[in-house]
């Protein structure tokens, strides 16, 4: 998995764009669905493709967008994408066809393969998962059990017969921190730039901004300071932090909010394109959009600003 990724090439930006996924041109579009409609007809389901969805006879909904991002940034360009439509159409058709397993796994191997996942409010249905918690404005924890093809996110329905909320929260958790770091980049320049970019193919590692402390600890071998980190979760595959400790936060502030825009836009499971202010498991955003919409700005709060000006104060960045 990169770290900043290089499309293929492909259809240039002054073609005509496809109206639901403006990465594809209209003739990138079409094939992308005819790829969709012949991986489905190959498993024996027939099914109508809209602009973001395709359906079937039943009436069952199977939603796009994932997969469209996923042949978007697959580098070896629409060559694969009918590999990659077909190896979705079955993956999807497993799960739905089979059995849920709620029903086959025990209580035991349920709570071992519960983890909490952060998800964008885009992603969540307030009246299947109320007990969903905030962690930032727009992002919400819910409960998720790991299985081998695909994530189940457990809604209100699914977590009644499990047990106390809490208590099944605080089981994922600590799931969650026993994952292990599977990729580490560390993005620097000498103009004081510097922060450390966890990826991996697990789909809990952005949400591993839930224990950061433990994902530092396994990084970087220091624990966080009273004054937190920046942190970033653009996709579900990539976390971003800069732990706290002189004045390179201000450039490496600037640098991870151009870093999450860039890694939100068009990615498969995506979160949030801001950069957040981690404080004992706090979330305050630091990034937003320009009121044009057309770039960015660091919204700095009060706290946070006494915070840089304490910085200064204190002279130059530490070795």
């Amino acid at each position: 998995m990169r770290l900043f990724r290089r499309g293929p090439k492909r259809d240039g930006r002054d073609m005509p764009r496809d109206p639901a996924f403006s990465f594809f041109s209209v003739d990138e579009a079409a094939r992308f669905r005819a790829q969709v409609r012949e991986a489905f007809a190959e498993r024996g389901l027939e099914v109508t493709l809209y602009a973001d969805m395709a359906t079937d006879s039943a009436g069952r909904q199977f939603g796009l967008g994932n997969l469209a991002a996923v042949c978007h940034n697959d580098d070896r360009g629409p060559r694969v994408w009918g590999e990659l439509a077909r190896r979705h159409a079955g993956m999807v058709l497993r799960t739905m066809d089979g059995p849920s397993a709620l029903d086959t796994l025990s209580p035991e191997q349920i709570r071992a393969q519960l983890y909490p996942r952060v998800i964008s409010q885009y992603s969540l249905d307030p009246q299947t998962f109320g007990y969903a918690r905030s962690v930032a404005p727009g992002l919400y924890e819910v409960l998720a059990l790991d299985l081998p093809e695909s994530v189940m996110m457990l809604t209100d329905e699914a977590l009644e017969p499990l047990g106390e909320v809490q208590q099944l929260r605080d089981q994922a958790l600590g799931n969650l921190r026993e994952l292990p770091v599977e990729v580490r980049e560390t993005v620097k320049n000498t103009g004081g730039i510097r922060f450390e970019v966890v990826l991996g193919d697990s789909f809990y590692t952005a949400s591993r901004v839930l224990a950061l402390d433990t994902v530092v600890r396994q990084v970087t071998g220091q624990r966080i300071p009273p004054d937190g980190a920046l942190v970033a979760m653009p996709f579900r595959h990539q976390l971003a932090f800069h732990v706290i400790r002189d004045t390179t936060v201000i450039p490496s502030l600037n640098a991870m909010a151009s870093f999450a825009a860039s890694g939100y836009e068009d990615t498969p499971g995506a979160i949030s394109p801001y950069v957040y202010w981690w404080r004992g498991g706090t979330l305050t955003q630091l990034s937003d959009e320009d009121e044009d919409g057309e770039g960015l700005r660091i919204v700095v709060g009060g706290e946070f600003q006494e915070l840089l000006e304490r910085l200064v104060e204190q002279g130059s960045p530490g070795s």
